[in-house]
């Protein structure tokens, strides 16, 4: 049940192919093992407005989390981020900051319904 969230500058667009990029990071994730494929989900937004550092002076990023259920190991989840990172830095030369997040969601607290 990975949820992949893209966020990123929004001229970004002018230089990526986002609809492009977004699909090699759901690729990514579908080709990793780890997940059922119907599970994974992945989506992505223009950010309008940012300030970064003092001067506020960072022109464009993209930044993408993906949250998991609670349980992967370490290894597991550092492969994920690569993998990710990878994908980013084949897409995004010359954006200015590119990062990938993992954040894990409590099993025992996460609800879904599926249909």
């Amino acid at each position: 049940m990975p949820n992949l969230l893209m966020e990123y500058a929004e001229p970004v667009a002018e230089r990526v192919n986002v609809p492009g990029l977004l699909e090699d990071l759901h690729q990514c994730l579908l080709a990793c093992g780890l997940f059922d494929a119907s599970a994974v989900k992945s989506r992505s937004y223009p950010c309008r407005a940012w300030l970064v550092g003092r001067e506020g002076d960072l022109n464009t990023f993209i930044h993408v989390e993906l949250s998991l259920l609670s349980g992967r190991e370490p290894a597991q989840k550092r492969e994920l981020s690569r993998g990710l990172l990878s994908v980013l830095e084949q897409h995004g030369a010359g954006i200015n900051s590119l990062t990938v997040e993992i954040r894990e969601m409590d099993r025992d607290s996460y609800m879904r319904i599926h249909n």
